[in-house]
């Protein structure tokens, strides 16, 4: 099956607060690819990513996201980007006064599914998909953090997105659960989503490998090998 660019960046050039983190970014995502960002805290690998979902601004250059242009992209249209990426943020973010049943129905009713059954039975998939079927009722605050980690993994799975980002998932995790997390991100992997995760820890990169840039020195650089 023929691979399909999902991502194009050009010479893009990126700021938080008017600094500049990172510039001439070129980087290419195709389907089912795992990429991992690594690089030390403040070196833009977020700042990258929240790009990618319009969450910040490009300054300079081309980048092109899902056939969005990045650039350029208007108000109205950010939020049917975002549909068509899952995104996993290290915090969670899970709604605390509902169950994870209802954490999930609340973002399908928020993108516009209106069936019942055809929610209900979508958020079965996806719970599955993470090992997470039998605990939908509990609230946030009665699961692990890697429960609610896999949760927030669902949750990014519910609209069949082609890419999904996720920000340092580990980062709030013990070893041994951040593992399983790593592995459940790259098994989705396997069915033809494109994964980007960034992160610092090495022995995670050489456990579970993939595609792999560095930000350092406010550029994105590919490494050969770790």
């Amino acid at each position: 099956m023929e691979k399909q660019l999902l991502i194009h960046y050009e010479n893009a050039i990126i700021c938080r607060k008017e600094l500049v983190v990172l510039k001439n970014v070129n980087f290419d995502l195709y389907t089912g690819e795992f990429v991992y960002f690594i690089g030390r805290v403040g070196s833009g690998k977020s700042s990258l990513l929240k790009t990618m979902y319009a969450d910040i601004p490009l300054l300079e250059g081309e980048a092109q996201v899902l056939d969005y242009d990045i650039k350029n992209i208007k108000q109205k249209e950010i939020p049917f980007l975002r549909r068509k990426i899952g995104i996993v943020f290290q915090d969670f973010q899970l709604l605390t006064d509902r169950s994870a049943y209802e954490n999930l129905a609340f973002v399908l009713r928020a993108t516009g599914w209106k069936d019942k059954l055809q929610m209900d039975d979508r958020i079965k998939q996806v719970l599955e998909q993470v090992g997470m079927q039998k605990k939908s009722y509990k609230m946030p605050h009665e699961l692990s953090g890697g429960e609610q980690q896999r949760i927030v993994i669902a949750r990014a799975l519910l609209n069949s997105p082609q890419i999904i980002l996720a920000d340092e998932p580990t980062g709030n995790l013990d070893p041994q659960t951040g593992r399983q997390i790593v592995s459940l991100l790259h098994k989705i992997c396997e069915t033809g989503t494109a994964v980007i995760m960034t992160t610092h820890n090495l022995h995670m990169v050489e456990e579970f490998p993939g595609r792999t840039f560095k930000c350092e020195d406010k550029h994105l650089i590919e490494l050969d090998n770790i």
